[in-house]
């Protein structure tokens, strides 16, 4: 994976490939959201990525970091609730590590993606456990060491380790215990970008 070069025309396909699959999937993310939340993230979600697409092909980007930090800035101005700020910040955090390189490797692709992980950490107060998107999005960022495949298996697994976890952040915490046995749709809406990245990567 270390001789990888990923550039800006891949990360215009990861958009794509990410809107595609949030697309597919609106109707069972806001199903989930529905039970523990506003019964908008599939809604939200599908606006703000069709709104990315629109824009990165568009007008594309020259380099991967300015794809992700448009997508990002997209992602603010257009999803309501805390899926655009948390999703914005992921990507904007993730293009400015990247800089302005033309292409970047698979490694500084993942030191890019766990600078974002951070930072949406530290914009929701959160931490793995507390049933949000970071239980996906910590594993696939680890795995991503070893594939792009693994990356998306993580992230697909933490995003079905949050359903008997007791939710700590964001509306769902406000059911408590109720929330115990449901699966988060902001950890399911993230395994879809990581199987997106890995769709777009073989």
């Amino acid at each position: 994976m270390s001789g990888t070069a990923l550039d800006a025309a891949f990360f215009v396909g990861w958009m794509t490939a990410a809107a595609a699959a949030i697309d597919r999937e609106a109707e069972r993310l806001t199903e989930l959201d529905s039970a523990i939340g506003d019964a908008d993230h599939g809604t939200n979600m599908q606006r703000g990525f069709a709104a990315v697409v629109k824009v990165v092909e568009t007008e594309p980007p020259a380099t991967p970091g300015a794809v992700l930090t448009t997508a990002g800035r997209q992602l603010i101005s257009s999803v309501g609730g805390a899926s655009g700020p948390l999703y914005g910040t992921l990507l904007r955090r993730t293009g400015k590590t990247l800089g302005d390189a033309a292409q970047v490797s698979a490694e500084e692709l993942r030191a890019g993606l766990r600078a974002g992980v951070e930072a949406v950490g530290q914009l929701g107060g959160s931490a793995p456990g507390d049933k949000t998107m970071l239980d996906a999005l910590v594993p696939a960022v680890e795995a991503l060491a070893a594939s792009f495949e693994a990356a998306a298996a993580a992230a697909e697994e933490g995003a079905r380790s949050t359903v008997p976890m007791l939710a700590k952040k964001g509306r769902a915490s406000y059911l408590g215990e109720r929330s115990i046995g449901h699966q988060d749709p902001g950890a399911t809406s993230s395994a879809l970008l990581f199987a997106a990245l890995a769709e777009v990567a073989k």
